[in-house]
């Protein structure tokens, strides 16, 4: 079944702590993972960040939030038991914890006229499918990194040849290849075809060399192309390269480069713009936002 969002997780939360007995958060998702039959996949997901796992977060949020209004309490570190208040909701078994059933506590009601607690629930309300206020953020992050991205791949796609040329030299700087930005230009010459061909330094030392090709096209780029790239390499016996693509590749494409001897890295025009937007390149810095969480061993009793 589809993960259940973390407010529906609540009740089931409060009735696993209806024993009077202290609990672990760990134990609690491993009942609530039975309780909902959840495969290993759906408890592999992450959120967007890759940090933690999307079952696992909004666990967390629930409990959090049976902890805001009073029905349960935290006993020590990763621990929990229910209170006299969450012990009356269990007996009185209603159909469904949410929010909205929440504001009845004067606990959450206090957490909820506090500034915190007004954006945070405003987020969760407003969210779609119930999501937590984290991935709320971490979906929103994604949506504009994804237009950025298009909007980036646009440009570059819009760019003269030797613009592009320019790009690909400064990001492959970035990346740490190609020694200083002087170095990788003048090593990089002017195909003639609306690309660019070259040799490249791998480090800033030049301990080895990177045969690069790089391609403004519409079209996916098909097994012949890396074909002719690999001869390329073979000719000056050289073992690795970058074949740089504003389109995308052929699935022969991809397989063959994974087979030969020769390393060649395919990056297409997603993973393009993506790389664009990690090191900075044609896109400008206007926010940064930290994301921090209460430090458990900080409040650890001796």
């Amino acid at each position: 079944m589809p993960i259940p969002d973390f407010q529906s997780i609540m009740f089931p939360f409060l009735k696993y702590a209806g024993d009077k007995q202290e609990h672990t958060i760990s134990d609690a998702r491993e009942y609530l993972a039975k309780c909902f039959s959840l495969s290993d996949d759906e408890l592999e997901e992450m959120l967007p960040s890759g940090q933690q796992g999307v079952f696992a977060n909004r666990v967390g949020w629930a409990r959090s939030y049976l902890k805001k209004a009073g029905l349960i309490e935290y006993t020590k570190r990763g621990c929990f038991k229910i209170t006299n208040s969450g012990l009356d909701v269990v007996k009185q078994n209603p159909e469904y914890i949410n929010i909205k059933f929440l504001k009845q506590f004067p606990e959450f009601l206090e957490f909820r006229s506090t500034k915190v607690g007004i954006n945070e629930v405003d987020a969760i309300e407003t969210g779609a499918d119930g999501q937590t206020p984290e991935e709320v953020f971490e979906h929103s992050y994604q949506k504009i990194r994804q237009d950025l991205a298009f909007e980036l791949l646009t440009k570059v796609k819009n760019s003269s040849p030797s613009f592009f040329e320019k790009t690909v030299v400064e990001l492959l700087v970035k990346m740490g290849y190609g020694g200083s930005r002087k170095d990788a230009g003048s090593a990089v010459g002017k195909s003639g075809d609306g690309g660019i061909d070259g040799i490249i330094k791998e480090d800033k030392l030049g301990l080895d060399a990177i045969y690069l090709q790089a391609k403004r096209w519409e079209s996916t780029v098909g097994r012949p192309e890396i074909q002719k790239f690999a001869g390329a390499l073979q000719g000056v016996r050289a073992k690795k390269g970058i074949f740089i693509t504003t389109s995308d590749f052929s699935r022969e494409a991809l397989d063959y480069a994974a087979r030969i001897d020769t390393k060649i890295v395919l990056i297409d025009g997603e993973s393009l713009s993506q790389l664009m937007m990690d090191y900075d390149v044609g896109v400008s810095r206007i926010a940064s936002y930290d994301v921090k969480k209460i430090d458990s061993d900080y409040f650890a009793e001796e």
